[in-house]
């Protein structure tokens, strides 16, 4: 929990973790104040400067990440593929099909047991990590998501994952990997690396971070596809929650950087011929084009836009009915697979890579149909000539079990890695049967739905490419077929099915719209693949959420949503807040401090003094309270005199007794019964509680009146803020001023971020307890506040539009009586307060 707040279980089976708010903030001690106020324009444009470096070498990085994953995938799976195929074609002859099923077997289940062990290392490892991702720029610390072994055992994992034939991709995982290069590189330090310390104190705050991280996000997209500006979209999209202009280009540079430095090696590596830049990213589509023999062939037309919404409709319920049942299939594993022990995991993870190998041999040998392919191959004008076709594709056709000059169809889907298999749906033209296609879409998609979720590095992306690839050629094959619409394209309706599929399952819309132009190198594809999209997010959306959408809710995340509903304007900031606080006082004493800390989970604490009508009782006896009086006495007559010198400005005098007492005490030294005059206005006049002290930490024995008696609001401190001042020994003695308290600069402050020590692990032995800390230069003055009678959707606004972590509620005399947190804003939250607005009405 964030500052203490409860908050409701979606799924009472499913337990809420506790999750940690980055801080977005701005402090006091912001992290470019310090730094740009000692700099003159030069030094300042440097600084500028080495933000730029970083960002391109985080694409470079990036890129270099993908080029290890794939040329891994391809040198363990080629392996694969040439041992299993030579057994399989020597077999057919003698009869021993078994040894090349166990040959087929005994290297996926090595790959998937690898996998399966670097996820036991670092179990955030698991799944695509777009979730996790998105959960960290929406401003929620998961973990150990962005840890440099984390990384490592992304892209290790993943490459196991995709040789050991699990239905899964690898372009997931290149976005979380590029995200984590993003967060470590700026940083020059690593908790796996602790040697090696760099002195790099600049940009070392969350709000750095989370821009740096975003970049390296959009980088992994532009690395997977090859489409840096649809990286850059993914990013603003479904990555960043708060967003800024001069992030926008930043991004594009990383991105486009990925794209090159991926490009750059792989057709030097390929083709031998270095920079000519023929392999733009780890996933290409290849160029859609009619065959020059066959005139009555269009890559699309306006009658079939539609055949493209109906198309987008049926993918729409396909990604809704594949993500009720991944959702069951993990709230299923949550209850009966995690609790468990670590093993069952990884045996669960066997056991699917058993089922996918044995379904997918038994599947080649006894439901693949033999094709000709030699009568198209020399007619020369054929529109199923296959001269028309990329060396790539020829190559990828599989013979199994059939005669000369036939191929298998069923085995030239399964028995190729992924993107070979895209490839044939989208440019092999008439050599699929319907029955093949349809019996391969359903298997595909039942075991990719089984396979997302468990513990291995997987990404959706081309599963669900390839199994709505199939759909979309199974619907052209039938137009062709039965309706006789001869200009039909078949590869432009496998596109079009593809992204309907892969639309209804993750709804994104203007990101995935770019990505799949840039990966086609095709605009006039724009126009259909936005309309189908569009359509199937509308679709999908009417029963569910999207896949990572799911995946967050599970998780119990509090993610913000892009806005609240209309109904929501029916409740204000105080229906919502968190009136029970715990708070510190401007002077507080070490002990105290040491118990708020110990005995709260809160990630900050409002710094308040007590509104008490005897004051000047307490000023004579406890330095402590005195310390705290005065400063609020000072905090209000500075705002008194603001007040004035607006008003003289203005030229406008408030018929109010509050501008006389103000310039009385400007003028000339006030006598006390105007000072108590002046205390009565601003404060208005409460019961004192003379048992309790300033030095005490608020307790659960306090009774409600004790609770939520009138504080007078001063600004925010963060729980790392506390615990390094106590880490450091910044205090003073109560026959001190507070004048002798040592001061720390931002870069001491920040020394340790973003790992703070923990208050159990500090020795605090050496510390007097009736120490006195003055939290005031530490302290965010001026934080983002809201009346009690705000709107929820201005609040909800402020919230996502300024990247806030708490927002105080602060009433008309400057009285905290609550606080905010992405809790109290989360849909569940809203729609248990509205239910019980409604009860009260």
């Amino acid at each position: 929990t964030i500052l203490g707040e409860t908050h409701e279980e979606e799924d009472e089976i499913l337990p809420r973790k506790d999750y940690e708010s980055l801080d977005y903030d701005r402090c006091i001690n912001d992290p470019y104040l310090e730094i740009l106020e000692s700099m003159d324009n030069k030094k300042a444009q440097r600084y500028e400067a080495v933000k730029w470096m970083l960002v391109f070498a985080i694409g470079v990085c990036t890129g270099l990440v993908g080029l290890f994953v794939d040329f891994f995938v391809q040198l363990f799976t080629q392996l694969k593929f040439r041992v299993v195929q030579s057994s399989v074609e020597e077999c057919t002859e003698k009869g021993c099909l078994a040894l090349s099923l166990l040959e087929l077997l005994g290297f996926n289940l090595t790959f998937v047991f690898l996998a399966s062990l670097l996820v036991l290392i670092q179990p955030v490892a698991a799944g695509s990590g777009i979730p996790e991702i998105k959960c960290y720029l929406n401003g929620v610390k998961v973990p150990g998501v962005v840890r440099l072994r984390t990384v490592m055992c992304k892209a290790m994992g993943v490459l196991f994952s995709v040789a050991g034939g699990l239905f899964v991709g690898k372009e997931g995982p290149m976005i979380h990997s590029g995200a984590v290069v993003g967060a470590g590189l700026p940083q020059f330090q690593s908790i796996s690396l602790r040697k090696i310390q760099f002195n790099f104190p600049y940009f070392r705050s969350d709000r750095d971070k989370r821009d740096f991280v975003s970049a390296g996000a959009a980088a992994g997209v532009a690395a997977a596809f090859g489409a840096p500006i649809g990286g850059t979209l993914f990013s603003l999209e479904e990555g960043s929650s708060f967003w800024n202009q001069g992030l926008t280009w930043k991004v594009l540079f990383c991105s486009m950087a990925a794209t090159f430095t991926l490009n750059f090696f792989r057709s030097g590596i390929q083709f031998g011929s270095w920079g000519s830049f023929q392999l733009p990213g780890l996933l290409n589509f290849g160029e859609f084009k009619c065959s020059e023999s066959d005139k009555k062939c269009h890559l699309w037309t306006a009658v079939d836009l539609g055949f493209f919404i109906l198309m987008g409709i049926v993918g729409g319920l396909l990604g809704a009915t594949f993500n009720c049942l991944n959702k069951r299939l993990a709230k299923y594993r949550m209850r009966n697979v995690h609790p468990k022990p670590k093993l069952v995991r990884v045996l669960e993870s066997l056991l699917v890579s058993l089922t996918t190998t044995v379904v997918v041999f038994v599947a080649s040998v006894i439901l693949g149909e033999c094709r000709q392919m030699s009568s198209s191959r020399h007619s020369g004008n054929d529109t199923l000539s296959l001269q028309d076709i990329s060396e790539d594709v020829n190559s990828s056709i599989k013979t199994f079990f059939c005669p000369n000059e036939t191929y298998n169809d069923m085995a030239t889907l399964f028995f190729n890695p992924q993107e070979s298999a895209i490839l044939q749906l989208f440019h092999q033209d008439g050599t699929f049967s319907p029955v093949t296609l349809s019996l391969f879409f359903l298997l595909y998609f039942l075991l990719s739905c089984w396979t997302y979720g468990i513990s291995v590095p997987s990404g959706l992306f081309v599963p669900s490419l390839l199994c709505g690839a199939a759909f979309g050629r199974l619907v052209a094959n039938l137009l062709k077929s039965y309706i006789g619409l001869d200009h039909i394209y078949s590869g432009t309706f496998a596109l079009i099915g593809a992204a309907a599929f892969l639309g209804g399952v993750v709804r994104m819309t203007i990101s995935l719209t770019v990505i799949l132009i840039e990966s086609t190198n095709e605009i006039t594809y724009g126009l259909p693949i936005m309309i189908t999209l569009m359509v199937a997010k509308w679709t999908g959306d009417f029963f569910n959420k999207g896949i990572y959408d799911i995946h967050v809710n599970l998780r119990g995340v509090p993610l913000l949503e892009w806005e609240t509903g209309v109904e929501m304007d029916k409740l204000r900031a105080s229906d919502i807040m968190e009136p029970n606080l715990t708070y510190v006082y401007p002077h507080t004493r070490i002990q105290s401090l040491v118990s708020i800390l110990r005995t709260t989970v809160h990630h900050a604490f409002p710094v308040v003094t007590e509104n008490r009508g005897n004051e000047r009782e307490f000023m004579k006896g406890n330095q402590l309270i005195s310390n705290n009086i005065k400063f609020k006495k000072s905090s209000i007559l500075t705002r008194a005199g603001e007040q004035r010198k607006r008003s003289q400005s203005m030229k406008s005098y408030p018929s109010s007794e509050l501008r006389n007492m103000c310039d009385e005490h400007i003028a000339t030294e006030e006598p006390p019964e105007k000072e108590d005059l002046l205390q009565q206005m601003l404060e208005r006049r409460y019961t004192p509680y003379p048992n309790l002290y300033p030095d005490q930490s608020p307790s659960e024995e306090w009774t409600m009146e004790e609770r939520f008696r009138p504080l007078t609001f001063h600004g925010l401190i963060l729980r790392s803020q506390l615990v390094t001042l106590l880490d450091r020994g910044v205090c003073y003695s109560e026959t001190q001023s507070s004048a002798s308290q040592p001061r720390l600069s931002h870069a001491e402050m920040s020394e340790d971020y973003p790992r703070y020590p923990d208050i159990h692990d500090l020795d605090l032995t050496l510390l007097n307890p009736r120490m006195i800390v003055d939290v005031t230069p530490y302290m965010n003055p001026s934080p983002f506040i809201v009346s009690p009678n705000t709107h929820v959707s201005q609040v909800f606004n402020l919230f996502r539009t300024m990247g806030l972590r708490h927002l105080p509620v602060v009433n008309a005399v400057g009285e905290v009586v609550g606080i905010i947190t992405r809790h109290n804003l989360t849909h569940e939250f809203l729609q248990a307060r509205l239910r019980q607005h409604y009860q009260t009405i």
